[in-house]
């Protein structure tokens, strides 16, 4: 069985399972037996690493994010390490993870929780959701997995899988609605733990099982309970979403132009940045959209460097 960081009783029944609803407790038998060794599910993960893993695997596979994670918590191991630091720093440690707007919500996050909370993340959800970034998937996130507590967490592949398994519907919809919050925490064991576990179970089987386009059905726990299984497996009705593609868009030419600027501690001239893309609009563009965003400023005319860079660095023009 994969360590997971949840205490089970000697018995080998974990506290309040006879009492839970079905597909909680299928689930988290299944997930007992079956979770990934992940390295913020471990007993040693702190909850500044829960809440650093719930940022990092926003729209990120787990496979790119667990290096990056490391790293991060190598460099980073708590919220005044990386308040310490600039945003600037923790932009180019994000390297190429993707969405880098996420390292400034961090940098800001761990200045918060140094000021606000003496360094200590929070382990009130209100508490958690006041924190900049931090919206109240991820508050739910980290009050259930860093504190063992019964909150509805809810992403694309809970709802997928709630739809599935309790409406029989083939999708969860584009976005959480307060329903699925409701839907989801009447599945909920009573018991915190067991909730936060469950929770963590819903996660794993939509991630791994109860996929959007192929899913396993017979590999999953809740097959026998599952309405949309039990209905012959209808197809979505309505509008499917399209994958987003890459190549080619704004979010390219942004990439290529923090790449460059990650390479170097030192400002870069408006010439260097030319490199990033051909078309200069397009590329002109981009930046704007960097500097509106933070991630980029102008210390000097024709002169960029990452956001936060500390003033003592700025090198004036040449």
């Amino acid at each position: 069985m994969t360590a997971v960081p949840f205490p089970v009783d000697p018995s080998g029944l974990r506290p309040g399972a006879a009492d839970e609803p079905g597909i909680a407790a299928a689930a988290i038998a299944w997930f007992d037996a079956q979770a990934r060794d992940l390295p913020w599910r471990r007993s040693d993960a702190t909850a500044w690493g829960v809440l650093v893993s719930e940022i990092m695997l926003q729209q990120t596979p787990v496979s790119r994010v667990v290096p990056a994670y490391e790293a991060w918590l190598a460099r980073w191991p708590t919220p005044a390490a990386l308040a310490a630091d600039t945003a600037a720093d923790a932009i180019r440690a994000w390297g190429r993870l993707g969405y880098p707007r996420r390292a400034m919500r961090l940098h800001e996050c761990a200045v918060a929780v140094v000021t606000r909370y003496g360094g200590v993340v929070p382990s009130d959800a209100a508490a958690l959701a006041t924190l900049p970034g931090i919206g109240t998937y991820t508050a739910h996130a980290v009050a259930a997995f860093a504190f063992q507590q019964r909150h509805p967490v809810v992403d694309t592949n809970v709802r997928r899988l709630v739809a599935r398994a309790v409406t029989g519907a083939a999708d969860g919809g584009p976005a959480t609605t307060a329903a699925d919050l409701r839907t989801v925490s009447t599945l909920l064991p009573d018991d915190p733990t067991r909730a936060s576990l469950a929770s963590a179970a819903f996660m794993e089987i939509g991630a791994l099982v109860c996929t959007a386009r192929s899913p396993r059905c017979h590999e999953c726990p809740l097959s026998t309970m599952c309405a949309w299984r039990n209905a012959g497996s209808p197809p979505t009705v309505g509008p499917t979403r399209r994958p987003q593609s890459y190549a080619g868009t704004d979010r390219q030419i942004r990439g290529r132009l923090l790449a460059i600027l990650r390479d170097t501690e030192q400002p870069v001239p408006a010439a260097a940045l030319d490199m990033a893309w051909h078309d200069a609009d397009r590329r002109a563009g981009a930046l704007a959209s960097l500097l509106d965003d933070g991630l980029v400023v102008e210390i000097a005319p024709g002169r960029f460097a990452l956001g936060g860079t500390p003033a003592g660095d700025v090198i004036g023009p040449r």
